[in-house]
């Protein structure tokens, strides 16, 4: 039964939400319209947050997967008390606002992630953090999460792999509400979306329940919510049938779905709901709401019991690095053994996980190709599984490279934790749309990328990267990183750990690579670097990773015909970019010719070298010795290129191409 109040909040979410579309002209009013008998339930009765305080650290999660319904995301956020005045609600999507079209996390304070393609990890961190720091009598992180999802949101890829992993995790703080509206952009779901998807997420271990009248059965709504947090040991989806845009003349159609609903219209509504149609964002005074202080009471007492945890659960979410970490990572001289860079990241992560417990990682089913498990590492499983616990910090992926980027997004966001994840440089692309938000969101995230050129060999083109760091690149803030050899492999880690606002994707070799003399991790920190100098130089030679060894070998080459050669090693274009123009020149200074060296595309080296030697197709199987003297990454070959620009340039006035008007 609804009483008065309820539906006087229900009915107000419905006409700010109309008013915040028509506002803006832009957006999508009919699924805050339909959700709003969910929300109100969620948010009045079992939402758990402090808006004085929107990063305390046990705070239910709240997740609107879709950015389709950021309007209600606005309007419960006002109406639970966060920051957001009526004038940001009118401003809805103006460049001044507080308040994008699809919530920015960064931005909006309220905003838990930045949503797009779907999948988070936001009830993985929780687990972590529950069994890492909880004890008998304090129980510090106990929040849960919270999702309203749409139909579209379920036919996302990644929501599957999402959810495939979430069930076998049993990760039973975790609850959806799946807004069954029966409506997507292009009309009824029957064109294109039948399947029964609570049958579906039974399979994936999910407990499952369905309310049929979203529209107005706030007790079962409450009652569904109630049953599924008291089941532990298996996430939760609540499918609930509801009317997309009801009071509108158009409800129950597409009509109502991405466009803002006409004036005379929203009048309408307004009146049926019994408020003033004159009035817009209009809020009732006895609508509002409330919650953190025993928490932090507990914290204090937990202290005083257990010092080392609670000075270590402050600094992590603080974002403090433990102060001697850095001592740890590896250093490497040219009498040491050649080795793959993704065996040197192995090494890193068995230096430096035991001193960095907010590290948390895994892979998408490659461990033994990614090297990304470090000696000591425990399983992160459900405990009732007995091959883990969920204190372990090494995760289990599966072949879901969407849904791991997607993860790692959410347990940054939770706080406290570090998380990477393995797989093959070329397969990050599916899962770019992740990547994308990381970048957005300016979340610490780290890729671990291995395999990262045609110098995989036997696996052959489908396995071997051409574009694929290029697109990375192309990113903005996003730190890409391809390391030559073990020094340059600690100082990308290092690179990658101490920046706090943007991902890092870490390039890696399978094959071996020499330590060259005269690199250094604190080199590698200013992205580009001269690694041998040479006075009255013909030619600087440039080149990252696996191909800088080639180039100290053509300069080598070159010196024999008496031609001078400067060897710089160039691990990360956004550091090098981020160095002082004084510095940039003196690696790449005027006068003298550039050739760039990478067995991937030329794509994005036009900003440092007057000549370019890459890939222009796909590559091909074989050993990598061979695909590498097919391809003409040899330094007979090289030398032959760095003739050829030296002579090109004879007689012209160079200036770097590091020099820019702006």
């Amino acid at each position: 039964m609804t009483n008065q109040l309820d539906q006087l909040a229900i009915n107000t979410i419905r006409t700010l939400s109309a008013d915040v579309v028509r506002k803006a002209n832009s957006g999508h009013p009919g699924a805050p319209m339909g959700c709003a008998p969910m929300a109100h339930v969620l948010f009045s009765s079992f939402i758990v947050a402090n808006p004085s305080n929107p990063k305390w650290p046990n705070r239910d999660r709240f997740v609107l997967s879709n950015g389709h319904g950021c309007a209600l995301q606005y309007v419960l956020l006002h109406l639970l008390g966060y920051n957001m005045t009526m004038s940001d609600l009118k401003a809805f999507r103006q460049s001044d606002s507080k308040t994008p079209g699809h919530p920015e996390s960064h931005l909006t304070e309220g905003i838990e992630v930045t949503t797009g393609p779907l999948g988070q990890g936001l009830a993985m961190a929780e687990a972590h953090l529950e069994s890492r720091f909880n004890k008998p009598g304090y129980e510090l992180f106990s929040n849960c999460t919270y999702v309203i999802a749409g139909d579209g949101c379920l036919q996302e890829g990644i929501a599957s792999e999402a959810a495939s992993l979430a069930g076998h995790l049993r990760l039973g703080k975790l609850i959806v509400f799946y807004d069954d509206n029966h409506i997507s952009i292009d009309g009824d779901t029957e064109l294109s979306f039948t399947e029964d998807v609570l049958k579906r997420f039974e399979s994936y271990g999910w407990h499952t329940q369905f309310v049929k009248d979203g529209d107005n059965d706030l007790a079962g709504i409450t009652q569904a919510v109630v049953n599924a947090r008291n089941v532990k040991d298996k996430p939760s989806i609540i499918k609930i049938r509801t009317t997309i845009g009801i009071g509108s003349k158009d409800q129950g159609t597409e009509k109502v779905h991405g466009s803002p609903l006409k004036p005379d219209d929203i009048a309408q509504i307004k009146k049926t709901f019994g408020f003033d149609p004159e009035k817009h964002f209009y809020v009732p005074d006895s609508v509002s709401a409330r919650a953190e202080s025993r928490w932090n009471k507990l914290l204090e007492d937990y202290g005083i019991e257990y010092p080392e945890e609670s000075a270590e659960i402050k600094r992590r979410f603080a974002n403090k690095l433990p102060e001697d970490w850095t001592d740890h990572l590896p250093r490497y001289t040219p009498s040491d053994p050649s080795v793959a860079t993704r065996k040197l990241s192995e090494n890193v992560l068995n230096k430096i996980c035991d001193v960095l417990p907010e590290l948390i990682g895994g892979s998408a089913d490659l461990t033994g190709s990614n090297l990304t498990r470090w000696k000591s590492a425990g399983e992160f499983q459900a405990d009732s599984t007995g091959i883990g616990t969920y204190s372990g910090r090494y995760i289990r992926y599966g072949v879901r490279e969407h849904g791991m980027a997607g993860m790692m997004n959410g347990m940054t966001a939770y706080g406290g934790l570090i998380p990477f994840g393995g797989t093959f440089l070329n397969f990050i692309s599916y899962a770019l749309g992740s990547v994308r938000l990381a970048a957005l969101s300016s979340f610490r995230v780290i890729y671990v990328l291995t395999h990262d050129s045609i110098g995989l060999g036997e696996d052959g083109p489908t396995h071997q990267p051409i574009e694929t760091l290029a697109s990375l690149r192309a990113l903005p803030n996003i730190l890409v990183l391809r390391p030559a050899d073990g020094n340059e492999v600690s100082g990308a880690y290092l690179a990658a750990i101490q920046n706090l606002q943007r991902p890092s994707a870490i390039s890696l070799t399978r094959q071996n690579v020499p330590h060259l003399e005269g690199s250094s991790i604190e080199k590698t920190l200013l992205g580009a670097y001269v690694l041998k100098e040479v006075k009255d130089a013909n030619i600087t030679l440039v080149a990252t990773g696996s191909e800088v060894s080639i180039i100290v070998d053509t300069a080598k080459l070159l010196e024999k015909e008496g031609i001078k050669a400067r060897i710089v090693s160039f691990p990360s274009f956004e550091l090098f970019d981020e160095q002082s123009l004084e510095y940039r020149l003196s690696v790449f200074p005027d006068g003298i010719p550039v050739l760039s060296v990478e067995a991937l595309s030329t794509f994005g080296w036009l900003k440092y070298a007057h000549a370019n030697f890459g890939m222009t197709t796909f590559g091909t199987s074989g050993p990598y010795k061979e695909v590498y003297q097919k391809y003409g990454f040899t330094p007979e070959n090289i030398a032959d290129k760095a003739k050829k620009t030296i002579e090109f340039y004879k007689g012209h006035t160079l200036v770097s191409v590091v020099q820019k008007p702006f």
